[in-house]
């Protein structure tokens, strides 16, 4: 039986067959007090995957339990090779790398994506694409963030725009969790104020649609013909919904109808609707999913 390997080390091409073996609490730099700054933590074998595929060169160090190490063979390879960290570890030990007991049997340590800022002729130039966008009004839970983003990736919407505001979630450790990989797949924009992005927005020709609690129109995607503007669907704020003067500079407002017993949708919820409605709907068969 051969030995197991030391932690960077390489050899022949079924080195990776098995996990390597439990490395002790003082072996993993940066696991006991979590990651250092300017690091994020990705959980998930669909998500770690998905931050490999896009950017395997941002991958700082790998931990994951044994039965999940037998299907991260290849991306334990090129760590080897890149004299990278990647450590089978307890369950205890990997929920404190983790920092949550969801982790899902691995942990991606990842220098996290940089965050663009938007123009307006960003905007024109999505416009003439004819892709659809979404913005989020101080969205402040990171959970929403994440399943709004696995949503915009699941229609092929390939960009969130959120605001610079300390009321806005970032896309941090929850998010990508919750996203499954989706926030490897949308890109996220920021803006300094969202007014006059929306302005912004229609003057590049999008159809700035805002999501209404109450007062908007029943019909989202109604007569959508094939020359239709492109969408920009704006959510508003889990507690206040849309802020007033980002509701005066929408195009119109789409309220979703329900039976009454209970207000409203949640956010993520309510994105996965009017997204079917709005843009997937009129998209060529197969675009979508």
């Amino acid at each position: 039986m051969a030995r197991p390997r030391a932690r960077g080390e390489t050899g022949g091409p079924d080195e990776f067959a098995a996990p390597p073996p439990a490395a002790p609490a003082h072996d993993l730099p940066g696991s006991r007090s979590g990651p250092a700054r300017h690091e994020l933590k990705v959980c998930g074998l669909t998500a770690v995957r998905a931050r490999f595929a896009k950017d395997p060169d941002s991958i700082q160090r790998l931990f994951f339990d044994y039965a999940t190490g037998r299907q991260v063979g290849v991306i334990s390879k090129v760590l080897a090779q890149k004299k990278k960290i990647y450590r089978c570890v307890e369950p205890a030990e990997l929920e404190k790398v983790a920092g949550t007991v969801h982790h899902g049997g691995i942990v991606a340590v990842v220098t996290p994506p940089a965050l663009r800022s938007a123009t307006p002729e960003d905007a024109a130039k999505w416009a003439r694409r004819g892709e659809a966008l979404l913005v989020l009004d101080r969205i402040g839970n990171a959970h929403n963030l994440g399943a709004i983003a696995r949503t915009a990736a699941f229609f092929g919407v390939p960009r969130i725009v959120i605001p610079d505001d300390p009321a806005a979630a970032r896309p941090n450790d929850a998010a990508f969790r919750v996203a499954e990989g989706g926030l490897d797949h949308v890109e996220v924009w920021t803006v300094p104020a969202l007014v006059p992005f929306a302005a912004a927005l229609k003057a590049a020709g999008f159809e700035v649609v805002g999501a209404a609690t109450r007062g908007g129109r029943p019909e989202a995607g109604a007569k959508r013909g094939p020359d239709a503007k492109p969408v920009a669907l704006i959510l508003g704020n889990e507690e206040h919904g849309l802020a007033p003067e980002l509701t005066a500079a929408c195009s119109r407002l789409v309220t979703i109808p329900g039976g009454g017993a209970v207000e409203s949708l949640n956010v993520s919820v309510a994105a996965a609707v009017l997204l079917w409605e709005l843009v997937a709907k009129a998209a060529p068969r197969g675009a979508a999913g």
